[in-house]
């Protein structure tokens, strides 16, 4: 009893009807006290008595018939094993499940002995995981320099600081833009200067000409300011750096793939020849299989002419011979000028819209693209040579178009092939602001079907339709592109890089697009479109009854329900969650409290934000795992000393434990609001045992403190405490650890990456970190068996648990959660609901044996095709 109590917590009702009703209780079974025990445990979920043999079945039954015929329809007999059946009995309980449920896996208690006692291959693989940094971080000395002479009656003029850029992709759009916004904020002029590459200094107020200094991996940077903030500008910058930039890293971009070729002809609009059947490769940024006609963007004259302006079109009647070509001279600057502004807001109302619809489909991350364009609207660099142009009576457009096509060639003239592809971004916005000043209308997909463009642009995307838009393929651009990065966070197929043969493909064609491989094919015949067609029709991602039922329990064809939660970094992230039916909250990133703050958030703070989060999920679960910050993700207010190597440095529990404080106070928060909410407490970076005790003994200092204090404080033992599985000696001490927490959460990424010792952004080594590799599955099968044996739950929070070719592994290898970002939450289910746990645990059993990920995929694939 004590043991099961220890599991389930008090909300559980656990008494023991062992011994006579006599005094000193002797040995034996006793109906009435059986009888009593009944109605001390009651509910009316019913109530399950497990037995020993002997007197005690007896006893039992004979208890039963003394009940009342209404509760005696409630109370199960139970032939589970007795010490085993009652742990997993009170864990079901504690869950919530239906009194048929808590039989049903009492009945399998000794499932965890079982397969802790039977031979199994030797697990000696080591992972580690930490959380991906930042893209860019300051990890050079600041060395100061002389700044600019001061202008007269500019001020006071700030030492210069280097920062040393060691983010794989360099100074790109998004923390470019972070940096001019920064300093947008200081009454002071700041410059930057690449002294590696000798370029500038130029104006760090202007995105497009920091992007001209192609500042790279290794790049170091001059910072100078002066004017009257020029001291607190450059801290700024340096807090800016030193924090990372909050930017998210991404992978590097490679050659173009060759295209294929073909002997049979097919006559193009463009009078090119593609024979069908013929296989265009590019490049897959955004993995599924789409089948469908091609579908060219079409335009439409709309939009912000002329005539739109009041009084524009009176104004240049006698101007009717001029047109708004580059060699148009005369145009009236003042209306032209009005027309350009005209434009670039009516650009900016569009690109808040698209950004709206990206956070909207839960790619917060990705929603931060349009700041940047933003940014290029209001950037002097852009509008002081047009608005030049227009009062020398150049037209608006052809003012604009001069201008952004400038800039752009300084961007084509960078050596570093990620900055060179930010042009896009730059032609892009300068297209739709052009689009306004011609009267024309976005461009827009008319019919369903495979959208065929030159190049993927951000605006482009945001306004496609999933539910018209099943593909879509680009004749140009890489995986690291802003619209490819677009495209992947709305889950729509695409492939890039296809060659320019693509867009000769005439409209209607009929096509077959595999966003994994990076492949089209052109008329696909009849036995390949209907093997896409079926193979479409089992991707979760793609079904629209999973949509349907995403607010449903996901529960596999056996009976077995996994809990599918998703992963949260904001409050918007947990409406999201809510909204598309996630059961829960399975990994709260508490950073971004932290991260978003100006100085260290108040207890209080915290305690606002998590309330605000377990009440929008409305009794689900919330997993809050502390704070995960350190060395690799430092924070501006909080000193640290520089680490050589900060993935493995002091962070996530190491730095709870050295600064106590900031633990406690997070911990007392989570405490408060887990006294109203299914709260759960995950710690992060844990290597061993030890620490786990150290952090439970804080969480026990926290709880005295508050009650002391006489604040509500969940009772010992109710609130649930788990782990991360992301280093070696959490993962081959799992079944130590099990004895100290309540659940296992495994974070594959960075498991995997530790398991390889790769850097998962580093091109040359990236496609060895495959999860599915059965190194990493042993690991997780290690951690699973230990948490089973120790009737603990795991689960999932890592990328891994949103692929679907990966869900029956880890549901066969015992994962009983899987945490997802929102928009994965309904696939996952669907993935879940196609699977029955002993064909998973034979597939399991399998694929752990196989030598390499391209092995276990395969076999994975086999295995569904054998089941249908």
């Amino acid at each position: 009893m004590e043991l099961a109590r220890q599991v389930a917590g008090p909300g559980v009702a656990i008494v023991a009807a062992g011994g006579l009703d006599q005094p000193d209780h002797p040995l034996g079974t006793d109906a009435a006290l059986v009888v009593r025990s009944v109605a001390a445990a009651w509910s009316e979920a019913g109530v399950l008595v497990l037995m020993d043999l002997g007197s005690a079945v007896l006893s039992a039954e004979t208890a039963l018939e003394l009940l009342g015929e209404e509760r005696r329809s409630r109370v199960l007999l139970c032939p589970a094993p007795l010490v085993e059946g009652a742990v997993a009995a009170a864990v079901a309980a504690r869950l919530g499940a239906p009194l048929e449920k808590v039989a049903s896996e009492a009945m399998a208690g000794l499932t965890g002995k079982q397969a802790q006692l039977s031979p199994g291959p030797e697990q000696t693989a080591g992972a580690a995981e930490s959380e991906r940094s930042g893209a860019l971080q300051e990890t050079g000395e600041f060395a100061s320099s002389e700044g600019p002479e001061p202008s007269p009656g500019e001020g006071s003029v700030a030492d210069g600081v280097e920062l040393s850029i060691t983010e794989p992709l360099g100074l790109h759009a998004r923390p470019a833009a972070r940096l001019v916004e920064t300093v947008g904020n200081f009454d002071a002029t700041v410059t930057l200067e690449n002294l590696t590459s000798g370029k500038g200094p130029v104006p760090a107020n202007s995105l497009s000409m920091v992007a001209t200094l192609g500042v790279r991996q290794g790049d170091r940077v001059l910072v100078r300011a002066s004017g009257p903030q020029a001291a607190q500008a450059l801290q700024a910058v340096v807090d800016l750096a030193a924090a990372g930039f909050g930017e998210p890293s991404a992978p590097r971009p490679t050659e173009s793939a060759p295209v294929a070729s073909d002997t049979r002809p097919l006559a193009t609009s463009a009078g090119l020849t593609i024979a069908p059947g013929e296989v265009l490769r590019g490049f897959g940024v955004s993995p599924g299989i789409a089948s469908g006609p091609a579908r060219h963007l079409q335009s439409a004259a709309a939009g912000l002419s002329r005539d739109a302006l009041p009084g524009l079109a009176a104004s240049q009647s006698s101007k009717s011979a001029l047109t708004d070509s580059p060699t148009g001279h005369g145009f009236d600057p003042e209306v032209e000028w009005a027309r350009l502004q005209a434009a670039i807001e009516s650009t900016a109302l569009d690109v808040a819209s698209e950004r709206k619809r990206v956070l909207a489909a839960g790619a917060s991350d990705e929603a931060q693209i349009f700041d940047a364009h933003l940014l290029l609207l209001r950037d002097e660099a852009l509008l002081g040579p047009a608005r030049s142009m227009v009062d020398q009576g150049r037209s608006a457009l052809d003012a604009w178009e001069s201008s952004v096509a400038t800039m752009a060639e300084r961007w084509r003239e960078l050596s570093d092939a990620y900055q060179r592809e930010r042009v896009h971004d730059l032609e892009s916005i300068g297209a739709q602001v052009s689009a306004h000043l011609r009267g024309e209308r976005r461009a827009a997909v008319l019919e369903p079907g495979i959208v065929v463009v030159a190049e993927l642009t951000p605006a482009e995307v945001a306004g496609f339709d999933p539910a018209v838009v099943s593909g879509v393929g680009a004749a140009f651009g890489g995986p690291t592109s802003h619209g490819a990065i677009l495209v992947r966070a709305l889950g729509i197929p695409a492939a890039v890089g296809l060659g320019e043969q693509l867009l000769s493909v005439p409209e209607g064609t009929p096509l077959l697009l595999d966003g994994s491989a990076g492949t089209v094919c052109i008329d696909p015949s009849p036995s390949e479109h209907g093997s896409a067609v079926e193979r479409a029709q089992h991707r979760p991602d793609g079904d629209d009854r999973a949509r349907r039922m995403a607010a449903e329990p996901a529960v596999t064809i056996d009976g077995t329900r996994i809990e599918v939660a998703a992963n949260a970094g904001s409050i918007e992230d947990a409406e999201r969650a809510a909204a598309i039916g996630a059961d829960g909250i399975g990994l709260l990133r508490t950073e971004f409290i932290f991260m978003d703050a100006e100085a260290m958030p108040t207890e209080a703070q915290q305690e606002a934000v998590y309330r605000r989060i377990a009440e929008t999920l409305a009794g689900r679960p919330v997993v809050v795992r502390t704070l995960d910050v350190g060395a690799d993700k430092p924070l501006p207010y909080l000193s640290r000393p520089p680490e050589a190597n900060p993935q493995l440095g002091q962070r996530g529990l190491r730095l709870g434990l050295a600064r106590p404080d900031l633990l406690l106070a997070q911990l007392r928060a989570v405490l408060r609001v887990a006294a109203d909410h299914p709260l759960k407490l995950m710690f992060p970076m844990v290597a061993t045992e030890a620490e786990v005790a150290s952090a439970m003994e804080l969480v026990e200092q926290a709880r005295s403190e508050l009650h002391s204090e006489g604040v509500a404080v969940p009772d010992k033992g109710s609130m649930q405490v788990g782990v991360m599985i992301e280093v070696p000696a959490a993962a081959l001490g799992a079944r130590t650890l099990a004895k100290s927490v309540d659940f296992f959460s495994v974070g594959t990424n960075d498991l995997t990456q530790y398991t390889f010792a790769v850097d998962r952004d580093l091109a040359s080594v990236a496609s060895l970190a495959d999860a599915m590799h059965p190194a990493v599955l042993r690991l997780i099968d290690l951690a699973a068996r230990a948490a089973l044996a120790a009737g603990r739950w795991i689960g999932v929070c890592g990328e891994l648990a949103a692929d679907p070719a990966a869900v029956p592994v880890l549901i066969g290898l015992g994962v009983r959660e899987l945490s997802v970002s929102p928009p994965s939450v309904a696939a996952v289910k669907q993935a879940v609901r196609e699977a029955d746990v002993t064909s998973c645990a034979e597939l399991a059993a399998r694929v752990l044996e196989l030598p390499s990920a391209a092995a276990v995929r395969a076999e994975v694939a086999r295995n569904r095709s054998r089941t249908g």
